[in-house]
């Protein structure tokens, strides 16, 4: 079969003094970075659907991009011809990972058991190229929100068939990942929640939700499939209000259906911004409650209020992003997902390689500055020194429980007035991350 990206060499590190747009300008795939090579580091990934299915159509106009891989039809010999782009594309970026949704890579037939054994053809192709290339995938995923039987969400619609379905169609997604050897399965669920009240019984959806979940829960112990649950929380899009809505409304989610020890988060940078939040803080809740996991890395537009699904490019952003990854101990599941797309008017194959090229680059550097900060430990000795009036005397009896309102009130009214209050120094703050930038 021709190269589906013909002319284009395999992508080299060149470093930051090169004017080549086909060359890494910080991304050097072996270079150490606190004990790790930047791959160990990243491990990034292609994202299938984006990349090879996404032809940059929006509300108001026709397809845009040129895919040479695709004949436009949904046909099961369309599908297969896809694959072979995949992972010469991968290959040539030098990336070791992908990700994809079950419909994604194979086309629904009349029936689900025509649809699975259609998934099925397509997975003996991939698992063909994953293990002559030594690509893998990072984790699998079930599209519960294209269809239009999921117009009223999948484990939370009212239609119980629909709820089956859904058990169904995620079993058998989960089969297949374990197969190609997937790291991890995530549930986004893209229209679990409701666009009115009116109609909607919340209390009975959560539970289904929940119950779905848990379901799913068992049916990995079945298979005896080894790898991480992850829930990608998203807002809204297209539903008016999702019940993912983020990772605090994920956490006391999976708290109440007793999930918690069975599931992480993978993080989408413009999910957060999306739910009015920063990436950053996505990833420190995460990290704090101790089930960060895995990251959708991609970027909104702050002036357009739905999913842009654009590449990274924001080094400040990356920074504190991949500080709060390290403070975690690294990707010990999962990995750098790009979960973009081009912008509709770059429309042609080598686009697709400009795009990683800079996402992957913007990373890269970020991972060296967020060492960097970390090596100095200035930002770190701040915070540590903010906080120190909990390290002995009335604090220290605080954190360790040993004090109640009775205790709080003798020591208050023996003290008077509070300590005094020091500056949070944040623009100093935000001077010193500029000084690393």
């Amino acid at each position: 079969m021709a190269e589906a990206f013909a002319g284009i060499p395999k992508i080299e590190y060149e470093g930051p003094k090169s004017k080549n747009p086909l060359a890494f300008k910080h991304y050097n795939a072996e270079e150490l970075v606190e004990g790790k090579t930047m791959a160990d580091h990243l491990r990034f990934s292609v994202a299938f659907w984006h990349c090879f299915r996404n032809r940059c159509q929006d509300p108001f106009g026709a397809p845009t991009r040129l895919m040479p891989w695709d004949d436009g039809t949904e046909s099961l010999d369309n599908s297969k011809n896809r694959i072979p782009a995949l992972f010469e594309f991968c290959e040539k970026l030098g990336v070791k990972y992908f990700c994809f949704h079950d419909r994604d890579i194979a086309p629904e037939g009349d029936s689900l058991k025509e649809t699975n054994k259609n998934l099925d053809e397509v997975v003996k192709v991939v698992k063909d190229h994953s293990e002559k290339t030594g690509t893998t995938l990072l984790w699998g995923t079930a599209c519960l929100f294209a269809n239009p039987r999921f117009m009223h969400g999948a484990a939370t619609s009212p239609n119980a068939d629909v709820f089956a379905y859904a058990a169904a169609q995620v079993a058998k997604a989960m089969e297949v990942t374990q197969t190609l050897g997937g790291q991890g399965f995530t549930f986004w669920g893209g229209r679990e929640g409701y666009k009115s009240l009116l109609n909607t019984d919340m209390g009975r959806e959560l539970d289904h939700l929940g119950a779905f979940l848990n379901m799913a829960v068992d049916f990995k112990k079945d298979i005896s499939f080894d790898g991480p649950f992850y829930i990608e929380p998203k807002p809204k899009e297209p539903t008016k209000h999702q019940y993912d809505f983020d990772v605090e409304a994920c956490f006391a989610f999976l708290q109440k259906y007793g999930l918690t020890e069975h599931f992480r988060f993978n993080i989408e940078a413009n999910h957060a911004t999306l739910a009015g939040h920063d990436f950053v803080h996505e990833l420190r809740f995460a990290r704090e409650v101790g089930l960060f996991g895995s990251v959708d890395a991609n970027r909104g537009d702050l002036m357009l209020g739905w999913d842009t699904d654009q590449f990274p490019n924001d080094v400040s952003e990356c920074t504190l992003a991949m500080l709060e990854v390290l403070e975690a101990g690294g990707f010990t599941t999962g990995g750098l997902n790009f979960d973009c797309h081009v912008h509709r008017e770059s429309f042609e194959p080598v686009d697709l390689f400009h795009a990683h090229i800079g996402g992957m680059d913007t990373f890269a550097k970020a991972l060296k500055i967020a060492a960097d900060i970390r090596a100095d430990g200035d930002l770190a000795n701040f915070v540590k020194a903010r906080y120190a009036s909990y390290d002995g005397g009335i604090g220290a009896d605080i954190e360790s429980g040993k004090a109640d309102f009775k205790s709080l009130r003798k020591y208050a009214e023996d003290k008077g007035e509070p300590a005094a209050n020091e500056s949070g120094r944040v623009e100093m703050l935000e001077n010193l991350l500029n000084s690393y930038l």
